[in-house]
């Protein structure tokens, strides 16, 4: 129980740096569902970036950060006319 509110509370701060970086607006439940999927998405593409409450490092939460980056990045390019 206790991996699962560790990995929702970064995963809302990583989303929430992202969208701070990016310069995007969603609110919490988005924050926490960007940081989560940039995650996933930086250890799918990197191989590194996966977070767990056993597992968690300063070097995981970057590379999350990043995939998180990516993703606004992804979506604010889709978008971008709307």
């Amino acid at each position: 129980m206790i991996n699962l509110i560790v990995t929702i509370i970064v995963g809302a701060i990583i989303g929430w740096v992202a969208s701070m970086i990016m310069r995007t607006r969603g609110g919490l439940l988005v924050d926490i569902v960007v940081g989560l999927v940039g995650a996933l998405l930086a250890g799918f593409l990197f191989g590194k970036g996966i977070f767990t409450a056993s597992s968690f490092d300063i070097v995981s939460v970057l590379w999350s950060l990043l995939g998180a980056v990516i993703l606004l990045a992804v979506f604010k390019l889709l978008f971008r006319g709307r």
